[in-house]
């Protein structure tokens, strides 16, 4: 199985991929790189003061939680754009995280304390990139939007010897949870290896990403419920025994 997933975050993906007797291949585009100046600590201290607060990735909160501990004030709603990143609000001491079923942006807009925002202060501690769909949305919504970039994305080039395995793999599945990183990886290959890519099975942790892989030239795409681990190697074994 092949992960699109940050250098050092395959972890959980390949504890959860042993249990099926499988390995995982990482081929990370990116590295994050956690911010930590004057001015990302001032947009933070600021973000983490509004009424409703915003986390889009497990990310996010690390790098956060890093600069600062994580405290929720009385009547605050805290807010997470999936599982993961609730989890590591807990782990970092936010007791009642919420986050939406639909676990992306767009379930994400959808939740209550999202909807009647006109002229209240929303943190969104995030990163440059992305979809970046959240902020534009609240602040149509009559938002004030303070935003807190605590980490950012950084392009690599996959290692010579990591293409090879690659390569040399049969029939794979990639697991696939990020269509930036789906982007950069196949910008970023030769051109045989990204056509070697292209013949993988496809385990999109959305219908989004699912359309983003047909759209980019994968032919076998199915969809989990979700970016976790155990959901994304479900529908692999599911897929597999069909």
């Amino acid at each position: 199985m092949i992960s699109l997933r940050p250098r050092g975050q395959h972890a959980a993906l390949r504890s959860a991929a042993a249990r099926h007797g499988a390995r995982v291949l990482a081929l990370s585009p990116v590295r994050i790189d956690m911010r930590d100046d004057a001015d990302t600590r001032q947009r933070l201290r600021d973000a983490l003061a509004s009424p409703i607060v915003v986390f889009t990735s497990p990310n996010a909160v690390r790098a956060a939680h890093a600069l600062q501990p994580l405290r929720a004030r009385h009547g605050q709603a805290w807010l997470a754009v999936g599982d993961g990143t609730a989890a590591a609000l807990r782990r970092a001491g936010i007791a009642m995280p919420v986050a939406p079923a639909r676990m992306d942006s767009s379930g994400l807009l959808e939740l209550p304390q999202l909807q009647a925002v006109e002229g209240r202060r929303v943190g969104l501690v995030t990163a440059p990139g992305g979809r970046n769909r959240i902020a534009p949305a609240l602040g149509a919504r009559g938002a004030k939007v303070l935003r807190a970039d605590v980490y950012q994305r950084i392009a690599v080039a996959p290692r010579a010897d990591t293409v090879a395995r690659m390569r040399a793999l049969r029939a794979p599945w990639l697991l696939l949870s990020s269509g930036e990183a789906l982007e950069q990886l196949l910008a970023a290959l030769p051109a045989d290896a990204a056509r070697h890519l292209r013949r993988a099975r496809v385990v999109a942790a959305s219908p989004r990403l699912a359309a983003l892989a047909r759209r980019l030239g994968f032919g076998t795409v199915a969809t989990a419920d979700s970016a976790r681990p155990r959901d994304l190697l479900a529908t692999a074994v599911r897929a597999a025994s069909r």
